[in-house]
């Protein structure tokens, strides 16, 4: 996997000062409906379409913002996690990144084909919802703990 697509080491401790929050903060955020009024503001939509309104293609609508708020924060976070060079970044670490990117599509996708398959309506568009953060949070998770391992192995020998 060549390096020069990933980011400096550096971003990494950031990612993970904001990533763990976010995943704490946007759970319950999730399961609890929570939607602070503080973030109940006026924004930009592309197709808005609103009970017993005319479908528009842009338009201004009051929206909580908070849930996106989240999920940027999630979605930007686990990028510089994910795509953060190691330390010592080489080829044995290169080969476990690229196979743990396999690993998280291949889950990722056999999550949505049993989705497809089993899971109808509005519970659909929850398991829709997780799924836009579940390929990035299984790479993160197959790939920490594949170079942890290694390292474990490695230390075992010497």
């Amino acid at each position: 996997m060549e390096t020069k697509y990933l980011l400096s080491n550096r971003f990494k401790r950031i990612g993970w000062l904001f990533f763990v929050p976010a995943i704490l903060i946007g759970m319950p955020t999730v399961i609890y409906e929570w939607e602070p009024e503080l973030f109940n503001v006026s924004v930009v939509a592309i197709f808005v379409e609103g009970i017993g309104e005319a479908f528009k293609i842009i338009g201004i609508q009051t929206n909580n913002i908070f849930n996106e708020i989240v999920g940027v924060v999630l979605i930007v976070s686990g990028l510089l996690v994910a795509f953060s060079k190691e330390k010592d970044e080489d080829e044995f670490i290169s080969s476990i990144r690229l196979s743990s990117l396999v690993w998280a599509t291949y889950w990722n996708y056999g999550i949505l084909l049993l989705a497809l398959i089993l899971v109808y309506d509005i519970t659909f568009y929850w398991v829709m919802l997780f799924n836009m953060f579940t390929v990035l949070i299984l790479f993160i998770a197959k790939f920490n703990w594949s170079v942890w391992r290694s390292r474990k192995m490695v230390g075992n020998e010497e």
